[in-house]
This record gives C-alpha cells, sequence and structure tokens, in this order.
C-alpha cells in the first residue's frame, strides 16, 4: 500500500511577501499633497496618472505607465465637491482593473456619504451602502480608511476594509501640551466610544453632551452637560466638524457650567458654511484636525492647528503590501 506524504509549508507568508509584486501609489485629485506626504514617507514616487475633463464636463483618467500585475493603491478622498471626488475615485479604479493590476487598494483618508448610513425617514436612501457598493463594482480588493463615522460602515464592504483611527496622532498632540485638569468630551452620545478610547490615551474622565437636533446641520439646544467639568480643562472630541454648529454650542455651554478653557479636536475637517466665521467667534482656544481633508488657505484660521497623518498612513500601506498586521499598529 502506498502512503500519500502531506508536505507542510512551514513559511507561507513569508514566500508570498517575497514574490509580492511591485507596490505603485497612485493619488486622484481630492488631497495630493497628502498622497505626496504619504509616498515620500514609503520613499516610494507617486505612479503617472493624468486626469482631465472632457469638453461635455465628463472625467478621463489615463494611467501613464504599466501597473500590469502590480500592488496598487489609490489614495483619494471623497470629500467636497463630493460628487467628483467620488466619481473620479471610481473610473481610476476601474482603469486599473482594465490594466491588470494584481490587487488594488482604495485608501479613502475621508469616507464621503459616511453619515448617510441608515433610514431616518420611509423611502429614504442608504447611501453609504450604496457608495460600498460602487467602489467593489469599479475594481477595488481592499479598502484602507480614516476613522470611519459609524461603525456599523464596516459592515457594509463586501471586501477586506482595514480602518485606522487617528485617536493617537490627536492624543499625542495634546499630551505635548502639558494641559491640567483635563476632561474629555463627546458632542453627542453616539461619539461617545470615541471619546472614551481619547480619554483612556490622556488617562482623562469623560463628559457627554446631550443635544437636541432638528435638522442636519441644525442643533436646536443644549439639553444637558453629563460629567464633572467644573473649573477644568474641556476637549471636545468629534470625527467630523461640518459647519461647526454643534462645537461652537458646546463650547458655549461648557462655558456657561464654569469650564476653565475649551479645546477641540476632530480627524476631519470639512468646515462648511459659516463654520470658519462660527469658531472664530467662539470661545474654543484651539482646534486641531488632520489633514485628511485639504483645507483653504482662507479657512485656515489662527485658532486651527492641522496634523498630518501620512506617517499613519504609509504605515499601514506598508504592512497590507507586505500582508502583515495592520491592527498591531494600534495597539498602544
Amino acid at each position: 500500500m502506498s502512503q500519500q506524504m502531506l508536505r507542510v509549508d512551514t513559511q507561507p507568508d513569508l514566500r508570498r511577501r517575497e514574490t509580492r509584486s511591485r507596490l505603485k501609489l497612485f493619488s486622484g485629485g481630492g488631497n495630493p499633497q497628502l498622497a505626496r506626504e504619504i509616498a515620500e514617507a514609503l520613499d516610494e514616487p507617486l505612479a503617472e496618472l493624468t486626469i482631465f475633463r472632457y469638453a461635455d464636463g465628463e472625467v478621463g483618467v489615463r494611467i501613464e505607465e504599466s501597473v500590469r500585475g502590480e500592488d496598487v493603491f489609490v489614495i483619494q478622498p471623497t470629500c467636497p465637491p463630493v460628487n467628483e471626488n467620488l466619481f473620479e475615485l471610481l473610473i481610476i479604479l476601474d482603469a486599473l482593473r482594465r490594466a491588470s493590476a494584481d490587487r488594488i487598494t482604495a485608501v479613502l483618508p475621508y469616507f464621503g456619504y459616511a453619515r448617510q448610513d441608515r433610514k431616518m425617514k420611509p423611502r429614504e436612501p442608504i447611501s453609504a451602502k450604496l457608495v460600498a457598493n460602487l467602489l467593489t463594482a469599479a475594481g477595488a480588493e481592499r479598502i484602507l480608511a480614516v476613522d470611519l463615522h459609524a461603525g456599523q460602515l464596516w459592515g457594509f464592504f463586501d471586501i477586506p476594509l482595514d480602518h485606522l483611527p487617528s485617536r493617537m496622532t490627536l492624543a499625542d498632540y495634546f499630551a505635548r501640551k502639558n494641559l491640567e485638569n483635563l476632561v474629555v468630551v463627546s458632542p453627542d452620545v453616539g461619539g461617545v466610544p470615541r471619546a472614551r478610547e481619547f480619554a483612556k490615551q490622556l488617562g482623562a474622565p469623560i463628559a457627554i453632551i446631550d443635544k437636541r437636533r432638528d435638522k442636519p446641520n441644525q442643533v436646536k439646544e443644549v439639553v444637558h452637560v453629563i460629567g464633572k467639568v467644573y473649573r477644568r480643562t474641556a476637549i471636545i472630541v468629534d470625527d467630523i466638524i461640518d459647519t461647526a454648529g454643534t462645537l461652537t454650542m458646546g463650547a458655549q455651554a461648557l462655558h456657561k457650567r464654569g469650564v476653565g478653557a475649551v479645546y477641540a479636536c476632530a480627524t476631519h475637517a470639512i468646515l462648511s458654511g459659516p463654520a470658519i466665521q462660527r469658531l472664530g467667534a467662539s470661545r474654543i482656544e484651539e482646534l486641531v484636525v488632520t489633514n485628511t481633508i485639504p483645507l483653504a488657505p482662507e479657512k485656515l484660521i489662527d485658532k486651527i492647528t492641522v496634523l498630518s497623518v501620512a506617517p499613519l498612513m504609509a504605515e499601514a500601506i506598508r504592512r497590507i503590501h507586505e500582508d502583515r498586521s495592520v491592527s498591531e499598529l494600534l495597539e498602544r
């Protein structure tokens, strides 16, 4: 009787990394400065890509070098103008797929439509799920995102998703300021998990602002502040600042309750409409944001400090390319 020997490969991951195709980085038009910083941190050039508009306004894309068999990463936040940047990303993904790239990862520093993640009323769409489907259909095989608005968004994707919270970058900045008697404040109940993780980094307690909202981007009134804030230095922590109504009203409520000073931080600074005017007139000492969304020069007022997430994203891209754990990067 013949016997079959089962041969066990003890180093499959090493061999796969040795044969992994070359890493290539592409940048869309959404945030080319961040893409350049990521490329510099990886010591890799940005690959050649031409984006143009036809006479009727349609988006055109041309990949200017071979990507056959390559491990490709496309860096493109779907920030305002959201639809322009989103459709540009979809077309780039399609072009790369048709050019026979080995693996395509969509790198989303900011994921537009993330706040449309549920049906609030009958006959409303779940736009975030639609966008997830579009990215997959266009050719994305993996997603790398920074601070998704809600945990359920992970389940909207049928492909692997790596999630990078920016709390380490932001918390490290505040730790270096050596602020005393801190309290970390969540601007709403939904943001409590985010505030708790941030407070853990700083070794501070948390408080919560209870608010009522009549319509999107409108806060009717601050109802209550839950937690001890009197004579403390407060840091309001959020993921997105859009019109800054929630933030500035929260800061006002904290001052009424005896807070000594109010700082704020957020990952994604959209700062649309009256946001800059509101921030300028508010009693917020400093607003710290990241560069997931590019800020126009007129929005860079003295109160705003911008931190780069390029080192964090570059290391995540390196780990994905080398088939190493991304979660280990976040263990602190």
